[in-house]
């Protein structure tokens, strides 16, 4: 999820694989994909940063997971 501003300031969150375009008209618009329109006062360089943000945290918490020992593993010794 991203955060994003509606045009009077409201915050919103954002799923972002649902996001299919982001467009400048000139009021940003998110294309979703089941062809909503969300109007938002954000850049779409600012939206495609954290997007990309939002993705790398994704990728950086799945590393960590990864490397932390295996709960599995420290049931059988507990147990």
């Amino acid at each position: 999820m991203i955060l994003v501003h509606r045009l009077r300031g409201e915050p919103m969150f954002v799923n972002a694989d649902l996001i299919e375009s982001v467009v400048a008209t000139p009021d940003t618009v998110l294309v979703l994909v089941d062809g909503r329109r969300i109007i938002i006062e954000e850049s779409p360089e600012d939206v495609v940063e954290r997007i990309t943000a939002f993705r790398a945290s994704l990728l950086v918490a799945a590393d960590e997971l990864r490397a932390a020992p295996s709960l599995s593993l420290v049931r059988d010794e507990e147990g």
